[in-house]
């Protein structure tokens, strides 16, 4: 059988599938402002891993075995990497004392405008790498220089005023911040899209802090695929599962501390991966190939493996007389 060409239906399907469900979550599950418990928040991440793996079976039959193995990878990497930004996220929320109960709309809108904001980088990029196919090895550089760099910054805790979006809001808006960072923020009648100040405030340092993380995640799935659908769906269901990750993880964050040196050597292995084997863009007796189903065992691996340790730590810490 063979594959099915992916035409604008295919993309204004997905698209429209997407927003169904997310008006679905806001409309029926969330209509009033309330936190979100751990069971609850634990239900919808399986639903959205159960939901990308059925597009992983249905992309067997549209697009090929290949394929769906290039979106599970994709899916991921960007899922791995996106843990990093729940912290940071977390972080935010912490230090601008944002209620429990406006949390998960600010996320929700915080990922409506990630989707669209990444969906124009991955454009861009397509667009880049057709046109010169050098810049794959650009990216890859990039990419062993940013894991590098996490991997020598350590796994010390981050102070919430060393953060960049926190210095840019400082610098930016320097009456806010006085006013908010640190205290207990005001109530915001039901936390709706428009509270003015500070929860939208909030919203776009996390819009910025998700356009920081992309700059690394988005190349890191050109390590895998330079497919466009195959890069925006992978980045899509990850994006999608990161709200309800964040609930889940928000208390267990000490678990999770060597989690930044394994994602660092992420970054390293999907940037010496794009420089050895870009997508056939060097003379044959130039590529190393590294089988994309290689890639996933060794991302997955990596991950898996610094969760066991970071929880294995905790633990030992916790045993420990004081």
């Amino acid at each position: 059988m063979s594959p099915i060409e992916i035409t604008p239906w295919h993309w204004m399907g997905f698209i429209l599938c997407v927003l169904f469900f997310l008006a679905l979550d806001l409309g029926l599950f969330h209509r009033r402002a309330r936190a979100v418990k751990f069971k609850e928040a634990l239900a919808w991440s399986s639903v959205w891993v159960a939901l990308s793996l059925l597009f992983a079976v249905a992309l067997v039959h549209w697009r090929g075995r290949h394929e769906a193995v290039e979106f599970v990878t994709g899916y991921v990497i960007e899922f791995s990497l996106s843990l990093d930004n729940i912290f940071v996220i977390a972080l935010l929320f912490a230090y601008f004392r944002v209620p429990e109960e406006a949390r998960h709309r600010l996320l929700f809108w915080g990922i409506i405008g990630a989707l669209v904001m990444r969906g124009a980088m991955i454009a861009v990029g397509v667009a880049l790498i057709q046109s010169f196919s050098w810049i794959l090895y650009v990216l890859g550089i990039f990419l062993i220089f940013t894991g590098g760099r996490m991997l020598f910054a350590g796994d010390a805790k981050e102070n919430p005023e060393n953060n960049f979006a926190i210095r840019l809001a400082h610098r930016l808006f320097p009456s806010a911040t006085r006013a908010y960072g640190g205290k207990q923020m005001p109530e915001s009648g039901g936390a709706g899209l428009f509270a003015p100040v500070p929860l939208l405030f909030v919203l776009a340092l996390v819009e910025i802090t998700d356009l920081i993380f992309a700059l690394d995640s988005i190349p890191a799935v050109f390590a895998v695929t330079t497919k466009p659908f195959i890069v925006f769906t992978s980045n899509v269901f990850a994006i999608l599962g990161l709200r309800s990750l964040y609930f889940v993880l928000v208390d267990a964050i000490n678990y999770f501390r060597h989690l930044k040196t394994g994602l660092s050597v992420v970054l390293v292995f999907v940037g010496l991966k794009m420089l050895l084997d870009p997508h056939g863009h060097k003379p044959k007796w130039f590529q190393i190939e590294i089988p994309t189903s290689v890639s996933l065992l060794v991302v997955a691996g990596i991950f898996l493996i610094s969760i066991v340790l970071s929880i294995t730590a905790a633990r030992r810490e916790r045993k420990q007389p004081r």
